[in-house]
């Protein structure tokens, strides 16, 4: 090898190199997101996954190899979704006024996403492998896998298409939230959490500390009443 391959298998294999590109990725796309005004094509989430992708790509990296040094952003999720219960807690109060009006729109919004999943791929004759894998699409990636391995699906095709689903609510929720004239953070932050998940709730506390918080209140309840009645429907899934 040359000596420049030798440095970058040396650095390739270190578990700072896979840290310090990931945040440097992140920083760069939301730098790139920032100067673009935030536009939907410059969602920070979906830049930094194609970057890093085409990196790997092209220098042969697996991705077992990259995980191993960016595990510990992976690590710090738990405690993130832990925190979105500071900003709910200040909403107690509101939480409790709008009870009934949160639970429709919840119940609503759940039973949308996954039946015009289901919809859309049988009318494209869709077989049980993705019916299964996609439907819990709209749900945060650890419960969508955990569905969609009970349901006989495919864990890695489900997390796929729920960061697909994420970045896509995230960029054009509220643009289409603006078109229907939705001004009310609370329920603003509502419909980006049970449609988006976390990154839909990522985008809603840019917002407003109130619309993040009914965000991460619509997230954490879509993935418990989906979790509840998802496997139900498993006859239905499997054909």
């Amino acid at each position: 090898m040359t000596p420049l391959q030798e440095i970058w298998v040396y650095l390739a294999e270190r578990p700072l190199f896979a840290l310090t590109l990931t945040l440097a990725t992140w920083l760069g796309a939301q730098w790139i997101f920032e100067r673009s005004g935030g536009r939907a094509w410059a969602n920070p989430v979906l830049l930094s996954v194609l970057a890093l992708s085409v990196f790997l790509l092209a220098s042969r990296t697996e991705y077992a190899t990259y995980f191993e040094g960016a595990q510990f952003i992976h690590f710090l999720l738990g405690p993130a979704t832990v925190a979105l219960a500071i900003p709910l807690y200040h909403q107690l109060g509101r939480i409790r006024r709008n009870a009934p009006a949160i639970a429709a729109g919840l119940a609503t919004g759940s039973l949308l996403a996954v039946a015009s999943t289901l919809i859309l791929l049988a009318l494209f004759g869709a077989g049980p492998l993705l019916l299964a894998s996609l439907a819990p699409k709209s749900v945060t990636s650890p419960v969508a896998m955990a569905l969609a391995e009970q349901l006989g699906g495919s864990p890695p095709l489900a997390a796929v298409h729920v960061i697909l689903t994420g970045i896509l609510g995230a960029s054009f929720g509220p643009w289409l939230l603006d078109r229907l004239r939705i001004a009310d953070e609370a329920a603003r932050g509502l419909a980006l959490g049970v449609a988006a998940h976390g990154i839909g709730t990522a985008r809603a506390l840019r917002e407003s500390g109130r619309c993040g918080a009914f965000a991460g209140l619509g997230m954490g309840l879509n993935a418990l009443l989906t979790a509840a009645y998802l496997p139900l429907l498993g006859g239905l899934l499997s054909g």
